[in-house]
């Protein structure tokens, strides 16, 4: 008897389309052929760098398996920085940009093909993705967030046809969409950020001394700096009111309750009970 039964395995999916491929075709079919094709190899050279598997190519699109979620996103990030480079060498004035969606789902196994809503959920997620943008699932931002050096843009629950709405991830980049000539986010906000606190310390530098005295106390015991602080301010009376200096008298004698407390107060367990 044969074994029917479908094989399945969890993998990272990642789904690579070109944006406006049949406005780009009618244009120039020679020259967005050409370009598609360097483009392509370009692709399957990054993906086997990260150890993946290229799984299809029809028509413009790119589908392509990791077993590393990480892997996966530090494939498309670095896809479309080398897609970019090249493009903004290029002398076309519409050049080829690429979407591309990342999941992390279940996959039916068909030989060498993967099929279901783990695909499924990536070739929507790239039509979410802006021109040279990246957008992945949650279940790989769960993987990926705190171990990759991007930010992240929470796009919400988005509707997809004939899918489940999920929330979904933009990848950026310094403040910016994975994309260097996509829109600008929130995180663009930054450099005025950091500006403003920067203007912030300036104004608080010259308190700095202020700050060392205050935490230079915190750090003494109690009654010590407690001490210190009325013998000052007896010192300050004394120098501002007049020429004849008294202040020793008082101070000498807070000193002295306070030495005489602390000295009482670390005596040992013994002597106290002695005493009593």
């Amino acid at each position: 008897m044969t074994d029917d039964k479908v094989k399945r395995r969890l993998t990272t999916v990642l789904c690579a389309d070109v944006y406006g491929y049949s406005r780009l075709m009618e244009a120039d079919e020679t020259g967005t052929l050409e370009t598609l094709r360097r483009y392509r190899t370009a692709i399957a050279r990054l993906v086997e760098r990260h150890d993946g598997r290229i799984v299809n190519t029809w028509g413009d699109a790119v589908i392509a398996e990791f077993t590393s979620v990480v892997e996966a996103v530090q494939c498309a990030v670095e896809l479309q920085q080398e897609i970019s480079n090249q493009g903004s060498g290029a002398s076309q004035a519409n050049p080829m940009q690429f979407r591309i969606g990342i999941n992390l789902g279940d996959v039916m196994v068909d030989g060498t093909d993967i099929y279901g809503d783990g695909v499924n959920i990536a070739s929507r997620l790239q039509e979410l993705a802006e021109p040279g943008g990246v957008v992945i699932s949650s279940s790989v931002y769960d993987q990926v967030h705190n171990k990759l050096s991007v930010g992240f843009d929470c796009l919400g629950q988005r509707p997809m046809k004939n899918i489940a709405p999920l929330t979904s991830y933009r990848l950026t980049l310094g403040g910016r969409t994975a994309a260097p000539e996509s829109f600008p986010l929130e995180e663009s906000a930054a450099p005025s950020e950091r500006s403003r606190a920067a203007r912030m310390e300036d104004r608080r530098a010259p308190s700095s001394s202020t700050n060392v005295v205050s935490d230079w106390l915190t750090k003494l015991p109690r009654p010590v700096a407690a001490a210190l602080t009325v013998s000052a301010f007896l010192i300050l009376i004394n120098l501002f009111t007049g020429h004849k200096i008294w202040f020793h008298w008082p101070v000498a004698a807070i000193l002295f309750a306070v030495v005489l407390r602390m000295v009482l107060g670390h005596r040992p367990e013994s002597d106290r009970e002695g005493q009593r």
